[in-house]
């Protein structure tokens, strides 16, 4: 009897023409999987039949195209009303599930802005980032910290404007040395009055809005006045903030004439990898630019790569009212009407091609062109650190995750464990985690004890989230701080977690704590050390050295933070506001336990069930 013969496994494009005969005309968002059922690409379209039966054809497709449906098994379809609906779900789907063959924006952190708080008498100008939530003006975005803090620094020479917090200013009695160093005018102290100042906040607004000529006129004729006066000294202050206003405008770099908001977004591509910079231009001033690396999907064209990164990178922000561009996007009506649903006014893109738009324009690609060209070089010298790792630990291949622990602490105190991430593209900062530990551990100092809790909570985690590991997000190799004790107490943790395939190494100080004569540690394996001079080693410290500075950084800021709290943070129903309220008015917590209840309703915002409160709680405590 002759041997049976398996059928003839269907291709791709088959597979795809299955699906036709369930599709209708509607617009959606398509899913393309694999064998495994891990997702290939996902895509949006006006007509999921026109675009699905595009797929179906056997051939004329682009190679990155042709891979993605030879290697489909199956798909899914979510219908929408609009496609503009499908757009924003087709992101949202990217985002969450980075599919091998789509674009991916993958460093996408919130920018800084300068805030002119309103909910004071006395403004304060201050750096802020995330969800603006607090009252007052906003200018940005800024493309870093970095700028924010080099502007903050002159407008405060210009403006004197306080930095300060309320409760620092609240409980001045003498002047601080930014007054002495005549950047704050002092009003907490009363050495401007509220008129004085409510004009130094409008002109820093008007500054901020791109009207710096009629601030600098202003400044100009003010110290004229005071010359004449004879009031030589006032007259010297005014030059010096006419100086520094200068200086602000000159570090501004390129200040367009001509483009009053827009941000100007170019993209280099080579050899399948781009580079996209986007520069901020703001009441025609630079406000600097950020470059990203976002993936490429295994071989999109600029078009696809554009459009991708326009509807991921604005996702969370607001885009201003012009956005210049170095390509054109494959759907730029609607990818205009997405901005312009977020920023609830019209958003208008743009490809100039002469003027100062297009200088512009230029300026960022070449910015672009040549951050890919570092980047490229300085990938070649992380791959070949990457190869000497896996040569010095054994290991089956170059990690793509490397994963470094450290504790921090100070004698039980506000303790934290940190876990910073690197691999073939340098740090990885956005994947940088804190924990604060929460077991006795901490209290006690143990280290071991605070290493597994730290590991403990990450890799049930990353079980519960992705058990079959089908994303980046599991290391290829643990790097541990510590010895022998430390490396068994790590693989003890997690054999008892079921992971007991991913390589670990503990880095020990060695003799004298001496760098340089680390010694590394595995499970079950005699320790070794590296030639003092071996890159590889000086790669591993590099590690180390970044999770300690991460791990200090986290125990700081936590110290910091249980140092401003008080008495008031545990009371249910007190928030910032009503903590401040009462602060402002007893002077300190220990006068707020002390008072009665109509002292305490006297307070802004606290109502007799809420005084009620506060006095049965610090009765409480006795």
């Amino acid at each position: 009897m002759p041997e049976s013969l398996d059928p003839k496994p269907r291709s791709g494009h088959e597979v795809i023409q299955d699906y036709l005969k369930t599709l209708d005309g509607s617009p959606g968002v398509y899913r393309m999987l694999n064998a495994a059922s891990e997702v290939l690409y996902v895509g949006k379209a006006r007509n999921l039949k026109a675009r699905v039966s595009n797929y179906a054809r056997p051939s004329g497709h682009s190679g990155r195209i042709a891979r993605m449906i030879h290697e489909t098994a199956s798909m899914m379809f979510l219908t929408t009303r609009t496609e503009l609906e499908a757009l924003l779900l087709e992101q949202n789907l990217i985002k969450q599930l980075k599919p091998r063959y789509n674009v991916l924006l993958r460093d996408d952190k919130s920018f800084p802005n300068i805030l002119i708080s309103s909910e004071h008498p006395y403004p304060q100008i201050k750096k802020h980032r995330g969800k603006k939530s607090e009252k007052g003006a906003y200018f940005g975005p800024f493309a870093s910290a970095g700028a924010v803090n080099r502007t903050l620094n002159q407008l405060q020479k210009v403006f004197l404007l306080r930095n300060c917090s309320d409760s620092i200013f609240d409980s001045r009695t003498r002047p601080c040395l930014q007054y002495q160093i005549k950047r704050c005018s002092a009003p907490c102290v009363g050495k401007i009055s509220p008129e004085g100042y409510a004009t130094l906040v409008a002109d820093a607004t008007r500054f901020l809005e791109g009207k710096t000529t009629s601030v600098q006129a202003d400044l100009a004729k003010a110290m004229t006045e005071a010359s004449q006066a004879m009031e030589f000294e006032r007259a010297a202050a005014l030059r010096d903030r006419i100086k520094a206003l200068t200086q602000v405008q000159q570090t501004q770099g390129i200040n367009p004439q001509g483009v009053a908001e827009a941000d100007v977004v170019a993209l280099h591509l080579e050899h399948g990898q781009a580079c996209v910079q986007v520069f901020f231009i703001r009441a025609n001033q630079s406000w600097g630019n950020r470059d990203f690396y976002p993936k490429t999907g295994a071989g999109a064209e600029e078009p696809e790569i554009m459009e991708a990164f326009l509807t991921q990178f604005y996702d969370d922000k607001d885009p201003p009212r012009l956005i210049l561009l170095s390509h054109p996007v494959d759907n730029p009506d609607l990818v205009t009407e997405a901005l312009t649903a977020r920023a609830n006014r019209r958003v208008e893109l743009a490809v100039p091609q002469r003027g100062e738009k297009a200088e512009l324009v230029e300026n960022a690609t070449r910015n672009a062109r040549e951050s890919l060209a570092r980047r490229m070089a300085e990938s070649t010298t992380q791959n070949k650190l990457l190869q000497g790792l896996a040569e010095a630990f054994d290991l089956d291949a170059p990690p793509q995750r490397i994963e470094v622990y450290d504790n921090s602490h100070i004698q039980g105190t506000n303790a934290v464990g940190g876990m910073i991430v690197a691999g073939a593209e340098g740090f990885l900062k956005s994947q940088y985690r804190k924990f604060n530990i929460r077991s006795e551990a901490g209290a006690n100092s143990d280290d071991f004890g605070m290493m597994k809790e730290v590991l403990t909570r990450r890799f049930e985690r990353l079980l519960k989230e992705d058990p079959e590991r089908k994303t980046d997000m599991w290391p290829d190799l643990l790097l541990i701080d510590g010895g022998a004790g430390q490396v068994s107490a790590v693989a003890e943790i997690m054999n008892e977690l079921g992971v007991e395939d991913i390589p670990m190494v503990g880095v020990a100080k060695g003799i004298d704590r001496d760098a340089g004569k680390e010694e590394f540690h595995r499970p079950n394996e005699r320790p070794f050390a590296l030639q003092r001079n071996d890159p590889v080693l000086y790669f591993i410290q590099r590690l180390r050295d970044e999770a300690h500075r991460w791990a200090i950084g986290a125990h700081r800021a936590k110290r910091a933070k249980a140092v401003s709290l008080t008495p008031l943070d545990d009371i249910p129903g007190i928030g910032a506001t009503r903590k401040r309220a009462l602060l402002q008015h007893f002077g300190s917590a220990k006068a707020v336990a002390r008072a009665g209840l109509s002292d305490l309703q006297a307070v802004d915002g606290i109502s007799e069930a809420m005084a009620r409160t506060i006095a049965d709680y610090f009765s409480a405590k006795g």
